[in-house]
Parts: C-alpha cells; sequence; structure tokens
C-alpha cells in the first residue's frame, strides 16, 4: 500500500460486493494483507456449539476484512465516495478529497 489512503476511524463507502453503498467507519487496517475491517458492513455469522465458557451456544455475527480497493473515503462534505490526494499545508502532510477539496484529517 503506498501512503495511508485509508486509515482508522475514515468513514468510508463500499464499492462493490454484496455491501455496495453502505457507509461505516474503519476498525481496523490490515496493511499487510491490503485489507481493512469496516464497522457493521461485511458480517459473517459463526455457528457456535455449547462449550463450559459460553454454555448457551449460539450465532456469532463478527466483521469479516474487506479488501481495500472495496472502499473509498466518504467526502466529508457530501458524504459520496471520492479519491484522496496529499497535499503539504505549512509542514504538515494532509489528506484531501479530490472532489470537494476539504481536508481529511483534522
Amino acid at each position: 500500500m503506498a501512503g495511508a489512503k485509508i486509515k482508522k476511524g475514515d468513514t468510508v463507502v463500499v464499492r462493490s460486493g454484496k455491501d455496495k453503498g453502505r457507509t461505516g467507519t474503519v476498525m481496523q487496517v490490515l496493511p499487510k494483507d491490503d485489507k481493512v475491517l469496516v464497522q457493521g458492513v461485511n458480517v459473517a455469522a459463526r455457528h457456535r456449539k455449547p462449550t463450559q465458557a459460553n454454555p448457551q451456544g449460539g450465532i456469532d455475527r463478527r466483521e469479516a476484512p474487506l479488501h481495500i480497493s472495496k472502499v473509498s473515503v466518504a467526502d466529508p462534505k457530501t458524504g459520496k465516495a471520492t479519491r484522496v490526494r496529499f497535499e503539504t499545508k505549512g509542514d504538515k502532510k494532509v489528506r484531501v478529497a479530490v472532489k470537494s477539496g476539504e481536508t481529511i484529517d483534522g
């Protein structure tokens, strides 16, 4: 991954797959695998047998990683998907939304 265009805490839009069009917050970035975990998106259900630790058993639902190419950063102004550009403001390198020109970093 060249540069950190998507970071933990970013609001992203899913571009393809079964969750296309949904938005969520990035919970974790996995740079070695080029994947991201997005809250409430790509939820996988795992059926668990009752154990001593969990006598009830049941269905565990948790987010599965999505490939980073399937998500785009949401524009801070409109909430729609946008690409990210890097600019230098003073001596600081900041991320900027290409569509609106708004800075994504604080």
